[in-house]
């Protein structure tokens, strides 16, 4: 079963270790038992053919699963022509990333909804559809795009407006981030009811596969009455949302994910933190399916 945990970008103590380069990651993350890797376009798609090729083989050869995060830049509910041009840009720029190093998810924020909400929906839903059509003919089909729940009501992103997103086409998987649907909902998640909430309107709304190769975002958030502020750590105490109740559901369920962790400059520690709570839940579901 494929389960995955990882930071998103390069965590503080990579560089106080010494390190410079993204293309040390592979093997670092290897050596601390992680093995899932979110690399961040999201100042725009910067990296050359030649240096995501080389991220690729080194993530290959160290066992690490990649995915990219697009440019924040991007927002498909745009009006204006030239905006809706140069988040086309941004995507098709990052799914070549992607092609390139190897990397089989393009994770993204969806956009504005600051007037019409609806309205933006639908534009949100015809430049999607435009762009896997063009994916399509660029030979980029096999690269999933993955919406990602946000954490500001002013944001494009619920989990119905995600997976309203995800049911254009089978290419369309959610980024579940449950730091930001906590934020969104004033702090609801806090039980196990709340994420297994989550977990059955997906599956309930995509069926077939793609509810079983959940990617996932994980880190406590502060937030106030507008939503999501700040990211914090597992040693900020009082933060939610708690791991601790969906590890189970996920355990149980025998999903496969990959959990992208983005804790503030501790992600990779915390992803280490997530994923041994994980295996003590994974463990206990097996004792219980073994009597």
């Amino acid at each position: 079963m494929n389960v995955r945990f990882g930071p998103a970008g390069n965590p503080d103590s990579f560089y106080r270790e010494g390190y410079k380069t993204s293309l040390d990651m592979p093997r670092w993350l290897r050596d601390r038992g992680l093995n899932a890797y979110e690399y961040q376009c999201s100042r725009g798609v910067n990296i050359g053919e030649d240096t995501a090729r080389r991220l690729g083989e080194l993530a290959a050869d160290n066992g690490i699963y990649l995915s990219i995060h697009a440019p924040y830049y991007i927002n498909l509910a745009a009006a204006e022509p030239a905006a809706r041009e140069k988040t086309r840009k941004y995507l098709v720029d990052s799914m070549l990333a992607a092609r390139w190093m190897g990397a089989e998810v393009v994770v993204f924020h969806p956009g504005s909804a600051k007037e019409d909400r609806a309205a933006a929906m639908n534009r949100a839903k015809d430049l999607l559809w435009e762009l896997i059509r063009q994916a399509g003919d660029q030979g980029l089909g096999d690269i999933y795009l993955a919406p990602e729940t946000m954490g500001k009501r002013s944001l494009l992103g619920s989990l119905e407006e995600v997976l309203d997103l995800c049911s254009l086409d089978e290419r369309i998987i959610p980024a579940i981030d449950f730091g930001h649907l906590h934020a969104a909902g004033g702090g609801q998640f806090d039980s196990k009811e709340a994420f297994a909430g989550v977990l059955d309107r997906v599956e309930a709304a995509l069926g077939g596969d793609r509810p079983k190769r959940l990617h996932i975002h994980f880190s406590p958030v502060e937030f106030t009455v507008s939503g999501e502020k700040r990211h914090r750590t597992t040693r900020d105490k009082g933060y939610g949302p708690d791991f601790s109740c969906l590890a189970p559901l996920l355990a149980e369920r025998r999903l496969e994910f990959t959990l992208i962790c983005e804790s503030d400059g501790l992600q990779a520690e915390d992803a280490l933190y997530y994923r041994s709570i994980y295996e003590k839940a994974a463990g206990l579901a097996n004792e219980l399916r073994d009597r």
